[in-house]
């Protein structure tokens, strides 16, 4: 027992340690003796639990899908309509890229050209947004001159943009830098004029934001 908790945490180290130095510097650059050094582990050690680098990526991956499946689940399970939903998940989404960095890895590795593979995060991402702005068109949500595919080509390239401006300043995934892309945005998708910013998810469980 006292061997697998032992391992446990050498392997979570280890996906800590990856999911910094690829957040940092990229798949290409990162290497398994300096993600063995941050996590304070021989290589032996890291071999025994990841053969090569991109089956450590993957599981940084994974990891971060989970992740973010769980918070967009608390997110919408929160809220009554999908387009809070939607506001909600987006800002929650930004909110931990800039304090959790295996969720950061996650999106800088989804679709990194030197990484051999499908852009796993990025296609997941794109199609909650997609499904989220299609359950707001058909309850009446939407202002009736918004197209839902060109709201989440949007939506998606601005959420990408923020997680790619982050990695070189991380204020632009402050709060306050979210709130002002939806204040500038929602009232353009909204059907109602009422629809405000107000996310019971985000303030109780990250802080919240400035609106």
């Amino acid at each position: 027992m006292v061997k697998q908790v032992r391992a446990a945490r050498t392997r979570q180290a280890l996906i800590v340690a990856a999911a910094e130095i690829f957040a940092d510097v990229g798949y290409a650059s990162a290497t398994l003796p300096a993600i063995s050094k941050r996590a304070g582990v021989s290589s032996g050690a890291l071999h025994f639990h990841f053969a090569t680098k991109d089956s450590l990526a993957a599981e940084v991956e994974a990891e971060a899908a989970e992740s973010v499946r769980e918070l967009a689940d608390r997110c919408r399970s929160e809220v009554d309509t999908s387009l809070q939903a939607l506001v909600d998940t987006t800002c929650c989404l930004l909110l931990v890229l800039a304090a959790d960095p295996v969720v950061r890895a996650g999106f800088r590795l989804s679709g990194d050209p030197s990484r051999p593979g499908e852009a796993e995060m990025l296609n997941w991402w794109r199609t909650l947004v997609r499904d989220l702005i299609s359950q707001a068109e058909r309850a009446g949500e939407l202002a009736r001159d918004v197209s839902p595919e060109a709201a989440t080509v949007a939506i998606v390239a601005a959420t990408f943009g923020f997680q790619a401006a982050g990695a070189a300043d991380r204020a632009w995934l402050a709060a306050e830098r979210v709130a002002q892309f939806w204040n500038f945005v929602l009232p353009r998708l909204a059907a109602s004029p009422d629809h405000g910013l107000v996310s019971t998810v985000a303030r109780d469980d990250l802080g919240g934001w400035s609106e």
